[in-house]
């Protein structure tokens, strides 16, 4: 599990950096960025972990959300692993790219094609957290999950799976009931089997409506998302977190699906999720 920095760019007093380690989840090396605020020089920070979407990787984040000043400002660790394990050796990992490579869903896969390096659940949760926070000046008690898209599901998700983990959840464009969307529907036959019942637990709907949540939620959708009818379901998850009492689900006039959109609304959400870590 030995961490490895490969690279670090100073950037508004603190550094953007990027670390490879070998995993013992995953079987095969992960990667993940980190940004780290001049101020962890003098303190622990609480922590911010993000979740890219489909086709990304550790850097999309750090170059498109304009997150850095934002969290040199307030004083916030940000932690972006990778989507997905990468050359694996799986037959057609790599053939789409809702599938596979850059595409996880952040599940912990049970199928035999795919079980054996698609943890992702249990990586971003466990062994993720315990490579960071060893290495950066995080304070282990002030954790928070955020993400986009795939990502946002993924927030959702592992934030309401693992409660007292993070103490909030936020996601912006998430894919909100992915058992009634084409994408979810494909990843979830792949990964957990055809056995619809199980992809329930994996459902951020599904576990609100069943569970609700102990962290406050926020979520932001674009009005003129591109995925927004087909794949995203925002309705679904906004009548249950409703009906749960467990946060907001914000509509943005006009916002698309990309990091326009996200850089937009990320120190709202930076904000947001400092009202849970601070107190």
């Amino acid at each position: 599990m030995a961490l490895e920095q490969t690279r670090n760019h100073k950037q508004f007093g603190g550094s953007t950096r990027f670390y490879t380690h070998d995993s013992a989840v995953c079987g095969v090396k992960m990667t993940f960025s980190a940004f780290v605020p001049e101020a962890a020089e003098r303190k622990k920070l609480p922590v911010l972990y993000w979740l890219s979407g489909l086709t990304c990787n550790p850097e999309i984040f750090m170059t498109e959300a304009h997150a850095q000043g934002v969290a040199s400002r307030l004083g916030v660790i940000l932690v972006a692993p990778d989507t997905s394990p990468r050359e694996t050796g799986i037959e057609g990992e790599a053939a789409s790219y809702d599938l596979g490579t850059g595409a996880s869903f952040y599940v912990d896969a049970t199928t035999a094609k795919w079980k054996k390096h698609y943890q992702m659940a249990t990586y971003v949760t466990q062994e993720l957290r315990e490579v960071a926070e060893a290495a950066l000046p995080i304070d282990r008690d002030r954790r928070a999950i955020s993400g986009h898209s795939m990502g946002g599901h993924g927030a959702l998700v592992l934030g309401l799976r693992n409660p007292g983990l993070y103490r909030s959840i936020s996601a912006f464009a998430p894919i909100c009931a992915p058992s009634k969307a084409p994408w979810g529907q494909k990843a979830f036959t792949e990964y957990l089997g055809p056995d619809r019942k199980a992809w329930a637990a994996w459902d951020a709907t599904a576990l609100l409506e069943s569970k609700g949540s102990k962290a406050p939620i926020l979520v932001d959708q674009g009005t003129d998302d591109e995925f927004l009818a087909e794949q995203l379901h925002t309705d679904a998850l906004e009548a249950a977190v409703t009906k749960a009492k467990a946060g907001r689900v914000r509509r943005q006039a006009g916002y698309d699906h990309s990091y326009y959109f996200v850089s937009t609304f990320l120190e709202e959400h930076v904000r947001f999720h400092l009202e849970a870590l601070t107190r």
